[in-house]
């Protein structure tokens, strides 16, 4: 048991910012939510471009950045649990939206 976890940390390390973020948006359990974000947003869908926005307007409130934007819909949508906006999994997740703009 502890070799396999070991492994998947070790196979973890090498995938990039961008690829666990993906993995996060793509679990229902991400934030201990009870959906993925890839429910409201397939394949990223209408989030093209959220990545170079300064400004958002989601669920009636405004929020100045894409960290907060992410946590509005994992607390609201997802019904999750709010990150830290310096947390390795909210600069995952948001590498992954940023990303978003360029494919």
């Amino acid at each position: 048991m502890v070799f396999v976890f070991s492994f998947t940390l070790a196979v973890a390390k090498h995938h990039t910012a961008e690829e666990r973020g993906k993995a996060h948006f793509n679990n229902p359990a991400f934030a201990g939510g009870k959906k993925a974000c890839s429910t409201c947003h397939p394949d990223g869908r209408g989030l093209e471009g959220a990545g170079a926005k300064t400004k958002f307007s989601i669920m009636g409130g405004e929020q100045g950045s894409l960290e907060e934007a992410i946590n509005i819909c994992i607390v609201m949508a997802n019904k999750g649990k709010e990150l830290d906006v310096t947390s390795t999994e909210m600069q995952e997740i948001s590498s992954y939206i940023k990303s978003l703009g360029t494919k």
